[in-house]
């Protein structure tokens, strides 16, 4: 009888691509119980953490906690953890919580896979051990970041940007696809500098192009893609390809020149605005998702005007926001200080949320009487979870729509159908079956 493991994936979608292929050089060696099962007492608990921002250390530390408690009442054996922030603080967590098993990093699995007998030289393999729903997965195109934005501790937890050569992509897409996978999300720390230490220029475009070949794949869409020197040639891709989403993820931080340049992103606002108009311009229709940091050293009443008016006119159909925190061993940390309150960070987060709720609210009720093509996620209390090119899973709205009841739903996960919006709010939408 093999031994039981469980995962806990904290974090972003990136760590969950590195739990999926650790697993997957699991299998046959433990009896994988799904993430989400509960009541269960695993032989190993094996805990993927984010070191990322304030709030996620604080997440990540209260499940190691909560972990450590589960072990002293028996209900789990061995607590392994690993990720980000083991990686930033591998000194100080081992003193601080002694009772974990064992302590791993974010960068390179084979001691952590040897610790838990499986005899490998390579933490990277083109299976994949979902735990998504089955017909969407995320493909990591590469890892690290070369960047030297001011508030982000990512390069020196993940190291130097690495692009994973095209073809064991491609062969990782075929696979996923043979398995029924019909959506990949490509992500990395930022997928527009991919292939730029392989090939000496931006691949993504060519990667894409590729990708939208595997015969089963139907929707490929880009999340995290850097501002600067944005690549013309994935635009056109979006335009013309019917396989890649019109959808991007593209974190812009701000719009002030003096917030922009104290966050290290070497673009300024004339250079932002001007590529959400290329965009637009080039990808008629493409849904725009953004981040952007309120409270970072620069911003004044004067600059957060600036990016509320921005917002504004840009009117982004998605964004999200971060209140900005002082992490130790960043730019950000040794050369500014963090005069910004955090009553005031906490303001203008809520102020620039209430304007970007109203933004979407608009958006989605443009598209109420418009016909579009939906994937179906799942079903919950007699309507199926859906989502178009528009929504990506798990940080956009969802479209319900109402299905005929003696139908099997479950029959129709993964299924794409097209359905006509009747009814929306700033979230998500309601449609019926055309």
């Amino acid at each position: 009888m093999l031994p039981s493991l469980q995962t806990l994936t904290l974090g972003c979608s990136k760590n969950r691509v590195d739990t999926e292929h650790i697993l997957s050089l699991l299998e046959g060696h433990y009896e994988i119980i799904p993430e989400e099962q509960s009541g269960v007492s695993p032989d190993v608990l094996l805990i993927n953490t984010c070191g990322f921002i304030g709030d996620a250390k604080e997440e990540s530390i209260a499940a190691i906690l909560e972990a450590v408690e589960r072990k002293k009442r028996g209900e789990t054996g061995k607590v392994v953890v690993f990720g980000c922030l083991s990686q930033r603080y591998g000194r100080e967590m081992p003193e601080l919580i002694p009772e974990v098993d064992a302590w791993f990093g974010a960068v390179g699995f084979v001691p952590l896979l040897q610790y838990l007998g499986v005899e490998t030289d390579s933490d990277r393999t083109s299976g994949r051990h979902l735990t998504t729903p089955g017909h969407y997965a995320y493909l990591k195109i590469a890892e690290g970041c070369d960047r030297r934005c001011s508030y982000c501790a990512i390069p020196f937890i993940r190291g130097r940007f690495r692009s994973v050569p095209m073809e064991e992509l491609v062969e990782e897409a075929r696979l996923l696809a043979a398995r029924g996978v019909r959506e990949l999300i490509v992500i990395a720390q930022d997928t527009t500098y991919y292939g730029l230490d392989l090939y000496r220029r931006r691949a993504l475009a060519e990667l894409l192009q590729k990708l939208s070949e595997v015969d089963g794949i139907e929707w490929i869409r880009i999340h995290y893609s850097y501002p600067d020197d944005f690549p013309d040639d994935v635009l056109e891709q979006m335009a013309s390809n019917p396989k890649v989403c019109r959808y991007m993820d593209i974190p812009l931080q701000h719009i002030s020149d003096k917030v922009l340049s104290n966050m290290r992103r070497n673009v300024d606002g004339a250079w932002t605005r001007n590529l959400i108009s290329r965009m637009r311009e080039k990808v008629p229709g493409v849904v725009l998702r953004t981040t952007m940091i309120v409270g970072h050293p620069g911003e004044g009443p004067k600059e957060f005007r600036e990016l509320l008016d921005f917002v504004a006119d840009a009117k982004f159909e998605r964004l999200g926001a971060f209140r900005y925190s002082e992490e130790e061993g960043t730019y950000g940390a040794e050369h500014f200080e963090d005069k910004v309150s955090a009553r005031t960070k906490q303001k203008r987060y809520d102020e620039l949320m209430s304007l970007q709720s109203s933004i979407s609210l608009a958006y989605n009720r443009s598209r109420v009487g418009q016909v579009t093509k939906v994937i179906v996620d799942g079903f919950s209390d007699g309507m199926l979870v859906c989502r178009s090119e528009f929504e990506s899973p798990e940080v956009d709205g969802e479209i319900f729509v109402k299905y005929d009841t003696g139908q099997d739903p479950s029959s129709l996960c993964g299924k794409f159908m097209d359905v006509r919006i009747i009814a929306a709010d700033e979230y998500d939408l309601v449609a019926e079956i055309v």
